[in-house]
């Protein structure tokens, strides 16, 4: 891994701007217990309407520090004009992180400036390739947490992110895969995964958020077998840069009061 390459307080991998530009959707994160909204995932779109899809595809090897850098600053700057509450999670490539402390400031100094808490940011490790430093991810979780943030573990069950990276790192949440949520209600093969899932998370101390919920059927199965934290399309779709609502109703339905 690469040294920082901050000097004289200039970094010649983030402080130079990209040839794209973008934006941020945000979606809810709910919790059917409290029956509310607890925060919003920012996810990237281009300024078009374009998906996460078209615009990463613009990331490259040159880019991919200064995206990662400008799109903690940009999720931060847009959630605080849209008022939002709660906590703000960004996803965020481990391999564009050199120096945990280092390459935090511009993050720090954006919620500085608009007085976002950094207690109510959570940086979500997405792992479209695999991270080969495992120490050097320990290194950033720990950090991160030692400056009083939160870190989850995206993806949790497919590709990179499975158990053998959870027994090395010690992430405040587990996202889980919409690949393992799909048609849970319906597939006791998963069910089985998902209890000894729910099992292991209670005894290593980790929150469990399950993502892309489409049907009442599975956010009901889900909540009924220990998974309150809840994200996904039937709750309420990202829209960019704007806050979608969740109506109250949704929880009712899935505690079976409706």
């Amino acid at each position: 891994m690469p040294g920082c390459a901050r000097y004289d307080g200039v970094c010649g991998r983030c402080d130079a701007p990209l040839d794209f530009d973008f934006t941020m959707a945000f979606q809810p994160l709910v919790d059917i217990d409290e029956g509310r909204v607890y925060g919003y995932e920012a996810l990237v779109r281009g300024p078009e309407g374009e998906s996460a899809a078209a615009v990463l595809a613009k990331v490259d090897d040159r880019t991919r520090y200064r995206f990662d850098q400008a799109c903690r600053v940009k999720a931060i700057e847009i959630a605080h004009r849209l008022n939002a509450r709660g906590v703000l999670s960004i996803n965020f490539l481990p391999n564009a992180v050199y120096e945990p402390e280092a390459c935090i400031q511009a993050t720090l100094a954006a919620a500085e400036r608009v007085g976002w808490p950094v207690s109510r940011l959570c940086f979500e490790i997405v792992e479209s390739e695999s991270v080969t430093d495992r120490r050097h991810l320990q290194n950033i979780v720990a950090s991160y947490r030692a400056m009083g943030m939160k870190t989850a573990l995206d993806d949790f069950g497919t590709g990179y992110a499975n158990l053998d990276l959870l027994a090395e790192i010690s992430p405040d949440m587990l996202k889980i895969d919409r690949q393992l949520i799909s048609n849970i209600d319906a597939s006791p093969r998963k069910q089985i995964v998902i209890r000894h899932l729910v099992d292991l998370a209670r005894h290593l101390d980790i929150k469990l958020v399950a993502e892309g919920i489409e049907t009442l059927e599975e956010a009901r199965w889900l909540y009924r077998h220990g998974i309150a934290r809840q994200q996904g399309y039937w709750f309420a779709r990202p829209a960019a840069e704007r806050l979608p609502a969740c109506p109250d109703s949704r929880f009712a339905l899935v505690k079976g009061r409706y």
